[in-house]
């Protein structure tokens, strides 16, 4: 099975959905994305932990492949991408939008990339495929963002100026690595003999993509207008499966890279990761806006997964991949539900909502388990990756667990606080439909990857198993 198929049924896809038409654009976004859904699975079942390689010549000088590397690892993050994907354009597709089509191929185009990124283990094809991504969601805000276009306009040039920035910075740690391997491969950086001075050089590079794009405080500054002007489906996407990109390549490519000054920068990074959680959940509790709130609580979470990565451990490198796949699900479903409320309300403040519960019992309860597992409660996927993060970084430092343990009560306090003030109360006069089958349907894929996983998560922790052994190996 040649795992490049996913990556022409995606791009194929991308296409076909632009000349499709306005019409059919969003139907043909849904076939795609399933077929690549299905592959995605399909080359799971086949290989798992054991994983498959692909690999052709593409340029000779430099040496450049076309090298794809597809482990347990991997494959659990296209899993992510592939499932989340119709996902996502099922949740926009009874939605109104001018130019439908390009709107829908961007988004194609868009998991493309990513998937990409996921899958390259040759470093140039892998920091093109990370720049690609940042193409189609630059216009989605632009074009179908919320609010006044000159408003748009800078959220979005902020946010690509932050990530470019920051790519550069890798694009020349990447060649340095070049220069001093002579090859862009994955394995050649893992054995590559740097003095320990070149390592915190090398590390601080990618430290400083990675930190933008997850993000990492206070590397942020971006996220909180970004999302409040993108529209619901460009958070999902930003929130769910880009913000992605940045963990993974910290398991992926930084440390195994760099095992030295990570050990020796671990506690500075990870002092920044617990001040982001911590940080994340206040600003949270102040917020009126709900999509800034929910784009603090998704800078809490994201602190977590990246606290996990740099303890440098296997439990919390273990319990990082699992909270990316659950933060991926559990965020989606908090932008989609904010969606809903923002269509029937034309809404966003906190402050002149409430009382929908007494109107929407499906929807209230779906929303309610999406909160449940943002939180944490037990049984849920996110409990699993948090619990584990924590015992990850009780191995390295007691406080470090105890600090960041904090969060998990800010989390339940605004999470809660947010959800009375807007479902509960006094019903208000403002008529709020229910849930369509559409919508149910959305609800109930999420709702059920939430528990499933939370219930019996050994099928994501076999898969990842063997993949972050070895970074573990390469580390110590």
């Amino acid at each position: 099975m040649n795992i490049a198929i996913i990556l022409i049924i995606l791009l194929v896809g991308a296409i076909l959905t632009y000349f499709s038409g306005n019409r059919f654009a969003s139907k043909v976004a849904i076939l795609f994305s399933v077929a690549a859904a299905i592959f995605s699975v399909a080359l799971c079942l086949k290989f798992g932990a054991a994983g498959t390689n692909y690999s052709a010549e593409w340029i000779s000088n430099p040496n450049i492949s076309f090298s794809l590397k597809a482990d347990g690892l991997a494959i659990a993050m296209i899993l992510l991408t592939t499932i989340l994907l119709p996902i996502i354009i099922l949740a926009a597709h009874n939605r109104e939008f001018k130019n439908e089509k390009l709107l829908f191929s961007l988004i194609m185009f868009m998991a493309f990339a990513m998937t990409g990124a996921f899958l390259s283990s040759d470093a140039l094809l892998y920091y093109v495929f990370w720049e690609m991504s940042l193409i189609p969601i630059y216009f989605i805000i632009i074009l179908w963002g919320n609010g006044e276009m000159a408003k748009r306009r800078k959220a979005a040039m902020t946010f690509f100026l932050f990530t470019f920035a920051g790519s550069l910075f890798m694009m020349a740690a990447i060649i340095y690595m070049y220069t001093t391997t002579g090859s862009f491969q994955l394995e050649a950086f893992y054995n590559a003999n740097l003095s320990n001075t070149e390592q915190i050089w090398i590390f601080l590079a990618f430290f400083l993509a990675y930190a933008i794009k997850i993000p990492i405080f206070p590397f942020h500054t971006w996220q909180a207008n970004v999302y409040q002007k993108a529209p619901a489906v460009g958070t999902m996407l930003l929130a769910g499966l880009m913000s992605k990109m940045g963990a993974y390549s910290v398991i992926r490519w930084q440390i195994p890279t760099t095992p030295y000054a990570a050990q020796e920068l671990r506690t500075v990074v990870l002092i920044l990761c617990i001040i982001g959680v911590v940080y994340g959940a206040i600003m949270a509790l102040r917020q009126d806006d709900l999509k800034r709130f929910m784009a603090y609580a998704s800078l809490s979470h994201v602190g977590f997964v990246a606290a996990g990565s740099y303890a440098l451990t296997y439990d919390g490198l273990q319990g990082a991949v699992v909270l990316i796949l659950a933060h991926g699900f559990g965020i989606v479903g908090l932008f989609y539900s904010v969606d809903i409320i923002q269509n029937r309300t034309n809404t966003l403040s906190i402050s002149k909502l409430g009382g929908i519960a007494s109107h929407t019992p499906k929807f209230t309860v779906a929303f309610f388990l999406a909160i449940l597992s943002s939180i944490g409660v037990p049984l849920t996927f996110n409990f699993i990756g948090e619990f584990t993060i924590m015992y990850g970084l009780y191995e390295v430092n007691l406080w470090y667990a105890l600090t960041i343990g904090t969060s998990l009560f800010l989390g339940a306090l605004f999470m809660l606080r947010m959800f009375q003030q807007v479902m509960l109360g006094e019903p208000s006069e403002t008529k709020f439909r229910d849930l369509s089958k559409t919508e149910i349907f959305v609800f109930s894929l999420i709702v059920t990857v939430l528990i499933f996983f939370g219930v019996y998560v050994k099928p994501v922790t076999d898969l990842v198993s063997s993949s972050l052994e070895d970074i573990v190996m390469h580390i110590k």
